[in-house]
């Protein structure tokens, strides 16, 4: 990847662009308006959103005042926990798309996956819910569809539907790199994407990446987001800070040694969300 445009491929042959604007705690109205409509004035063209954000309207508002024409623009939202099951997934998708002032989305995903904690038939659940998520891209609602913090027994029945997932959004940053979820998602084709690649601020302060951000004469920011990339992983930063927002962009102008990218890959557990999807149970 050599520019923010740059896109990596999905299985089915979309194309989506190698860093995303995140927009998890962007506050609604004015602040996510000018976020978004500014990120896009820097140079992104994927929007990642969902419902639970409370924001989609905002965003669909900054996506319009930026000007761009809507096919040049990735955008992205997921269904939440409470509206999982087919019939409630179907409309899910109908309302954010009226919030967002869409006709279709680039992306829609399952947001989390019912887990034992919700459901002794979790996996019924998670299969009703992907046959409304085939329905909806068949439909030409999504052009593409998939899944965020699937761990791979939540993933494995849906490998056998007639159109599998082709995007997995995950926690992932130095610290808490999932292994064995991306090399199952590496195996079967699916794109990771990493949310909070900063972990959530933990980064910062962390003193092995602040000592290889000197080393490259780059911030932090830049080292989560290029680890990222250089394992190809989608990452999703956010901010409502004008001058980071475009800052965030400046990571195509160095490479991580192998040897650097071995000593984050083998940071010791650091800025984990704690959000287990296993027992995760927020409605």
């Amino acid at each position: 990847m050599n520019k923010l445009t740059d896109c990596y491929t999905l299985k089915n042959g979309v194309k989506i662009p190698c860093i995303g604007f995140g927009t998890w705690q962007t506050p609604d109205g004015e602040t996510a308006v000018n976020a978004v409509k500014t990120a896009i004035e820097c140079g992104y063209r994927h929007i990642d959103g969902a419902a639970v954000y409370a924001n989609e309207s905002s965003v669909g508002e900054g996506i319009k005042a930026s000007g761009i024409a809507r096919d040049e623009i990735f955008v992205t939202s997921k269904v939440w926990n409470d509206a999982r099951g087919y019939d409630k997934t179907l409309a899910a998708c109908d309302k954010s798309l009226k919030d967002f002032g869409l006709d279709y989305f680039d992306l829609y995903l399952i947001h989390w996956p019912a887990n034992a904690i919700n459901a002794d038939n979790w996996d019924d659940i998670n299969m009703d819910t992907w046959r409304a998520m085939i329905k909806l891209y068949e439909d030409g609602k999504a052009r593409s569809i998939g899944v965020s913090n699937f761990l791979p027994h939540h993933l494995a029945s849906l490998m056998n539907a007639r159109v599998a997932p082709m995007v997995n959004q995950i926690e992932c940053h130095p610290g808490f790199m999932q292994g064995d979820t991306i090399d199952y998602c590496v195996r079967n084709n699916i794109l990771v994407e990493a949310w909070s690649p900063m972990g959530s601020g933990a980064m910062f302060s962390n003193d092995v990446v602040r000592r290889i951000a000197g080393k490259y004469s780059k911030s932090v920011a830049h080292i989560c987001i290029r680890w990222n990339l250089q394992h190809g992983i989608l990452p999703l930063p956010k901010s409502v800070t004008p001058s980071r927002i475009k800052d965030n962009t400046n990571v195509f102008d160095f490479e991580i040694s192998p040897e650097d990218m071995s000593v984050l890959d083998s940071m010791p557990q650091c800025g984990y969300s704690g959000n287990n999807p296993d027992t995760f149970n927020v409605i």
